[in-house]
């Protein structure tokens, strides 16, 4: 099984700390976010992993080529020259033959990727998103009107309830020809184009751990969390 880490962002809601130093290498205690998300891949049975970069990429492949092979996985390196959004990076990797895990390089989550990839194939999809519940607070009162301007309800400070993905994807090797050349390219461009397609894409529903470390104070949760028990997240 292989797997590709999009590591090529510049984590624009995440600095002071990103201003030197790229996303995936902010530290959780000891060691970076995308270390933990190697052990997690290693631990999976994930034998090939590609590294798309971008931002700071000369880091990244530095960090890499001192942990002296550590890990049991071949791991190569893509990088982008302009930013190619969350799914182009893709079409710039060859290799991509067989079922792949595709995550972000700044998530820290206890999600099992061998129980998504097993969901995946038991679903005969083209495409799997891993999704995770989330609540988002109201901090004002909430106005529904018809169209005459009539006020249908009033709802004070409501909590509303979505699915959300958690960036984490397996997909088939055939969503590759959705995705075009040098250009960028998302992933709701490419769910938006399968769907269109008649193509069927799987929702894998986690209650995990998960964390998006995307903003500061996202951070400093994700670090109190692993720092307080690491074991949770690699074995």
């Amino acid at each position: 099984m292989k797997a590709v880490i999009l590591a090529g962002g510049k984590g624009t809601r995440l600095r002071p700390y990103t201003v030197s130093i790229p996303k995936p290498l902010v530290p959780l205690g000891e060691k970076p976010i995308i270390e933990i998300i190697m052990r997690q891949l290693e631990q999976n049975n994930i034998k090939e992993v590609y590294i798309a970069l971008g931002y700071l990429a000369e880091l990244l492949k530095a960090y890499f080529s001192q942990l002296n092979n550590r890990y049991d996985v071949k791991i190569s390196f893509s990088h982008e020259q302009e930013p190619l959004g969350t799914i182009g990076p893709l079409k710039k990797i060859s290799g991509l033959d067989e079922t792949f895990i595709v995550l972000n390089g700044d998530i820290l989550t206890t999600l099992s990727f061998q129980d998504l990839i097993d969901f995946h194939k038991s679903q005969g999809a083209i495409a799997t998103l891993a999704v995770h519940s989330r609540k988002v607070e109201i901090d004002y009162g909430v106005i529904d009107i018809s169209e005459d301007m009539r006020i249908l309800r009033h709802r004070e400070k409501p909590v509303l309830d979505y699915l959300v993905g958690m960036g984490i994807c397996v997909f088939e090797p055939e969503i590759l020809g959705y995705i075009p050349e040098n250009k960028k390219y998302d992933v709701p461009d490419l769910i938006r184009s399968l769907i269109d397609s008649g193509q069927k894409i799987s929702a894998y529903v986690s209650d995990d751990y998960w964390m998006d470390i995307g903003r500061p104070d996202d951070y400093e949760k994700a670090v109190k969390d692993y720092t307080s028990s690491p074991e949770k997240f690699i074995k």
